[in-house]
């Protein structure tokens, strides 16, 4: 079992805290500015109320559930969740069996998978089956709180033409909700601002981005940086290179971001 530490005092040892029922909500008072309504989905009572504790210190709303069943009865009953902390391997009802059942619901819970299980295989099919994010429990900490406050926040800040949750534009699958990108099913290691300007350029497929454009993802409009007047370019050049070279890294063949000399990128549709 991992350890967290809860900002609650006098802490004691997470494994003499008694099981919670199957759905039991914390006291913690939520930010009403940020509604960081919060459900912990897992089977280990011990790791899911350390977990809880761990949260509601950070200042979310938690309610737990201890099965697969009870989450999928928890959110259908229409309660208020923005995101899902979900445990892979649970009895009667597994985590993708969970998110797959609420999907064919039409239940669309910005979910995260906890699990042990850190490999490709099961990061794949996690992303594939509907989650947002998939975090080692080993990693739990300040990790998972950015984590949960960057797709509890996501949909506040889309502009209209982002605010599905997803876009799919051939072999690229955009994930709003965690700046996500899949390519051909595979997921694309992007920083917070490749996935930006990965967006930008695909939502607009066919069209030229200025260099300008671009680089305002990163530093915001008017942000003077670089050597001479057009120095920006420079730093645009070199985000455009590395997300490159992370699609090829997938695809070799990949070649839908295009140059338009001295103006900027294209996205062309293959």
């Amino acid at each position: 079992m991992i350890s967290l530490r809860a900002a609650t005092a006098p802490p004691k040892p997470f494994c003499t805290l008694p099981a919670p029922s199957a759905e039991a909500v914390s006291s913690s008072s939520i930010d009403p500015g940020h509604p960081r309504r919060l459900l912990v989905v897992d089977d280990d009572a011990d790791f899911r109320h350390a977990l809880a504790l761990f949260l509601a210190g950070e200042g979310f709303g938690v309610t737990e559930c201890s099965s697969g069943q009870s989450a999928v009865e928890f959110v259908r009953s229409k309660a208020g969740v923005d995101v899902m902390l979900l445990d892979w391997r649970m009895p009667e009802m597994n985590g993708l069996e969970v998110l797959q059942t609420l999907r064919q619901h039409g239940m669309t819970t910005p979910t995260i998978f906890l699990t042990a299980l850190s490999d490709d295989v099961h990061e794949e099919a996690a992303l594939s089956g509907g989650a947002v994010d998939y975090v080692d429990k080993s990693r739990i900490s300040s990790i998972l709180v950015k984590r949960i406050e960057l797709i509890a926040a996501r949909q506040k800040t889309l502009p209209d033409s982002e605010r599905q949750n997803e876009v799919q534009l051939g072999g690229l699958t955009l994930r709003f909700e965690a700046h996500r990108a899949l390519w051909q099913g595979a997921a694309v290691d992007l920083t917070h601002t490749e996935f930006r300007m990965v967006s930008r350029l695909a939502l607009r497929a066919g069209e030229d981005v200025a260099y300008r454009e671009l680089y305002d993802l990163v530093h915001g409009k008017g942000f003077v940086a670089g050597c001479g007047e057009h120095g920006y370019r420079t730093n645009v050049r070199t985000f455009i290179k590395r997300i490159r070279q992370k699609f090829r890294a997938i695809d070799p063949s990949f070649s839908c971001i295009e140059n338009y000399g001295g103006f900027g990128y294209r996205w062309a549709v293959r």
